[in-house]
């Protein structure tokens, strides 16, 4: 067979001789198979990297077909490879379900966890809210009961100093007596005060002041609470007390002429102060007969 020169750059060996020319071609090596991996990998560059390569170009051809054929064949069978193992991966993860299912077991454990966690912070804010609430009532219940003490101590001591129900008071026995100073402050200013000998308008401002608080803190507790219902017997006696004091004072002012003018005034202030109108228009009804 007469060796054919490929046209990529292969020489084949030539000879003078008619004996050389029919001698048989050396036996080429297989193509490595490493050549075709380069990543790089151009046909034509590698045929002509091969000049000293005996073969003829039909076996060449043959070689390469052999190549491609059985490269084929390794990626057939390669895909099917895969493709058996993709259609097998159902049943490989079978045994996955219980593994699943444990996962399942321990969320829904943790879920019951969180849920009593929450209900437990929850029971303790509705506890800590309750006696938040317990808190405030026992904090009113104690405003409430120094509001009824210091009623019952004022009303005893109006009592005392209106000399109801029992002996008088002196002046240091008690606390919320300060009516001697306005008492001195405004007689000094009153012309022929030394001759009226009723009660100073100091003093009866001191009782009237001190009524006025006694009712006022009655109605903060509630007129309807029975301390202060029990209490407001005591209070009616207090304020016709005063209301007794007054009109023999302003009788008495009246009487004095031009010189209780002042006094005049002042018992009329305290009429309107107690809201005592029709009251003061009797008085000074009775002081002009």
């Amino acid at each position: 067979m007469t060796a054919l020169k490929v046209s990529t750059g292969f020489n084949l060996p030539s000879s003078s001789s008619s004996d050389d020319e029919d001698a048989p071609l050396p036996f080429p090596t297989a193509l490595p198979r490493s050549d075709f991996l380069a990543a790089d990998f151009q046909p034509a560059e590698y045929l002509s990297s091969l000049p000293q390569r005996h073969q003829t170009l039909e076996d060449l051809r043959s070689e390469l077909r052999e190549r491609s054929s059985s490269i084929s064949a390794e990626l057939l069978e390669l895909v099917n490879n895969n493709y058996t193992a993709f259609l097998s991966l159902g049943n490989d993860l079978r045994g996955g379900d219980e593994k699943i299912e444990n996962v399942k077991v321990a969320l829904l454990g943790f879920r019951r966890a969180v849920e009593e966690v929450k209900s437990r912070v929850s029971a303790r804010g509705n506890e800590v809210g309750k006696l938040n609430s317990e808190l405030g009532g026992v904090r009113s219940d104690i405003e409430t009961g120094r509001k009824m003490l210091e009623l019952d101590e004022r009303l005893s001591d109006l009592e005392h100093r209106l000399t109801i129900g029992g002996t008088k008071k002196t002046e240091e026995d008690s606390p919320f007596d300060d009516s001697s100073d306005e008492e001195e402050e405004e007689s000094s200013g009153d012309d022929g005060a030394e001759s009226l000998v009723g009660s100073s308008p100091g003093k009866l401002a001191a009782f009237v002041r001190d009524l006025t608080l006694i009712e006022l803190l009655a109605d903060s507790l509630g007129r309807e609470m029975p301390f202060v219902i029990r209490a407001e017997e005591r209070i009616i006696k207090c304020r016709a007390t005063i209301l007794i004091d007054l009109g023999n004072a302003l009788k008495e002012a009246k009487s004095a002429g031009p010189g209780g003018q002042s006094r005049l005034l002042k018992y009329l202030g305290l009429y309107r102060t107690l809201g005592a109108g029709q009251d003061a228009v009797v008085a000074l009804r009775a002081a002009s007969r």
